[in-house]
C-alpha cells in the first residue's frame, strides 16, 4: 500500500541519490539536487533499509530547523 505523505514542512527539495554510506547504527546519504548541488544527511540504518534507499532514487529531501541563516559575500 502507497500512501501520499503530507507534511508541514515547506523547506522541500527534490533530488537523486548519488550515494549511500551504510554504517552500523548510521548511514550518509547524498542527494543531488538542482544546479549540481549536493545535500549530505544523516540518518539511521534502520530509515535507510526501511526505505529500501540506493543511487538512482528520486527522492524529496526536507529540511527543518529552527533557524535560517543568511549570508552575503
Amino acid at each position: 500500500m502507497h500512501c501520499i505523505m503530507k507534511i508541514s514542512a515547506r523547506n522541500k527539495i527534490s533530488g537523486t541519490v548519488v550515494s549511500v554510506e551504510k554504517g552500523a547504527v548510521a548511514s550518509v546519504v547524498k542527494v543531488e539536487v538542482k544546479d549540481p548541488f549536493t545535500i549530505t544527511s544523516m540518518i539511521t540504518k534502520e530509515a535507510v533499509d526501511d526505505l529500501k534507499l540506493k543511487k538512482g532514487d528520486k527522492v524529496s529531501v526536507i529540511v527543518k530547523s529552527t533557524e535560517v541563516i543568511i549570508a552575503k559575500d
